[in-house]
């Protein structure tokens, strides 16, 4: 932790992270998360708030840690708040602007958001009211007794915003159930992978035989998620990997490889913000502008193509071009700059390369989508991978190129481990921690998206063959 004198808040580091205010004597008053460290501390002494006034003017010092996101910010606030317990806080705890994450105790664990646990009745005392439910189908009543568990309470979080997004994107790493009641068929969020779908057991014979295998995996599944909201990212990922290398050691190569797509979605979790979902947002700020002059372009960019490649061991190889379009130029009426434009997705399966190797996969996939003359052309090309990547498409791009103009269509790529960023307008490679915050958090996104859609297409090839085989 870095500290600072309460007249030095133009030091502190537009960056995000956790703040500390001091009081005499290095007392603790109050913790708090920011994304914009200096914006935020500043705001507390420019425009302080009711709750504000009751602190502002005993702060003698203000502490500070960096972190590389707000969903890193928003696990060690509840972390530290919890642990330290400044005197503001806990004062402040009383209103309900805290929230925490409940776990139930029982075969298959229930995780909700709730406000003040000790006093949340409805979750305690078996409440046994129906729940409205997609189709109005019937559910299924749970005992009474069954409701009267004791419930683990992980907090406090401030900001339920920040905390539902980051348990929306956890739950696609480690799937969990909230129903309080198991219905009689299995409910949407089976179907898309978001829950193991308990109510099946009594109904399904073939998932019943492996309940015991499935319930093993989910209790794991929770005992990481829990991990992930009490301690961020280095632990879990470091259970991960343990797990990952002991799988490979027993040659459960396809178990390993789902560890690997664990850990690769968790660290795309803890390496960004959730500020633009599904579109990409900015308020009176034009990120077009931007990503022009950040990236040397010749002109702002109106569609943005993405491409990644995912395969195991040789094995159903698949490549993926995703779309970033630029809908509105409007800042003052409208804050979506791009979305995703999902329709304009493309899947390649691999026909050429028999070995793995990404770098030949890639080429395979841009000549062949530059063999399609009727598509839209990129004004901008973005790769998932480093330099030996960027040449490739570069590569690519000259062979297919004929008397058209795609040699001209400027291409970065993003070494992840370094966080590095390969322009094919610039000899000098760039650190993606030096660009503009926006267009960071763009670049991020296509990774992630580009990343998703790609092991998407994966997970369908080797199920259809998977089927075929049985």
């Amino acid at each position: 932790m870095k500290t600072i004198e309460t007249n030095e808040v133009s030091l502190l580091p537009q960056k995000c992270g956790v703040y500390f205010f001091f009081g005499k004597s290095k007392s603790l008053l109050y913790i708090g998360k920011a994304s914009d460290l200096r914006e935020r501390a500043r705001t507390h002494f420019k425009q302080p708030n009711h709750r504000d006034n009751l602190f502002i003017g005993k702060v003698k010092k203000i502490g500070y840690i960096v972190l590389e996101s707000e969903v890193e910010a928003l696990i060690k606030e509840a972390k530290l708040i919890k642990n330290r317990q400044p005197k503001f806080n806990v004062l402040f705890r009383d209103d309900k602007n805290y929230f925490y994450v409940g776990i139930t105790n029982e075969d298959w664990p229930r995780v909700f958001i709730t406000h003040q646990p000790l006093a949340d009745k409805q979750q305690t005392t078996g409440d046994r009211r129906q729940i409205k439910n997609e189709g109005k189908r019937k559910i299924k009543k749970l005992p009474v007794a069954s409701c009267q568990l004791p419930i683990e309470y992980i907090g406090p979080f401030v900001g339920g915003g920040a905390l539902k997004q980051t348990l929306k994107t956890l739950r696609k790493i480690f799937p969990y159930r909230t129903c309080k009641t198991l219905p009689k068929k299995p409910c949407l969020w089976h179907q898309i992978e978001r829950c193991p779908a308990p109510c099946l057991i009594k109904k399904n014979s073939e998932f019943g035989k492996k309940a015991k295998e499935k319930k093993k995996e989910y209790k794991n599944n929770i005992r990481k998620l829990k991990l992930a909201l009490k301690e961020g990212r280095k632990k879990t990922i470091s259970e991960l990997k343990k797990e990952m290398r002991k799988k490979s050691k027993s040659q459960e190569f396809e178990k390993a490889a789902k560890i690997r797509d664990k850990i690769k979605m968790l660290e795309d979790v803890f390496s960004h913000k959730f500020l633009f979902y599904p579109g990409i947002k900015t308020k009176k700020e034009n990120i077009g502008k931007l990503l022009k002059e950040s990236l040397s372009l010749s002109k702002i960019p109106k569609r943005i193509e993405g491409y990644d490649i995912s395969n195991i061991q040789e094995k159903e190889m698949a490549g993926s071009m995703i779309v970033l379009s630029r809908i509105s130029a409007n800042f003052e009426t409208n804050s979506r700059e791009y979305i995703f434009n999902k329709n304009e997705y493309r899947k390649f399966k691999i026909k050429t390369v028999k070995e793995q190797n990404d770098i030949a996969c890639l080429k395979e996939v841009i000549k062949r989508r530059f063999g399609h003359p009727e598509w839209a052309l990129p004004d901008l090309i973005f790769i998932d991978g480093g330099k030996g990547q960027l040449n490739a498409a570069k590569e690519a791009l000259r062979q297919t190129a004929g008397s058209g103009k795609q040699t001209e269509i400027p291409i970065i790529s993003l070494a992840k481990k370094e966080n590095i960023l390969y322009n094919s307008n610039l000899k000098k490679s760039l650190s993606l921690d030096n660009l503009p915050e926006k267009v960071k958090i763009i670049i991020l996104r296509l990774k992630d998206e580009s990343h998703r859609f790609a092991i998407s297409y994966h997970r369908e090839l080797r199920s259809r063959k998977f089927i075929k085989l049985r």
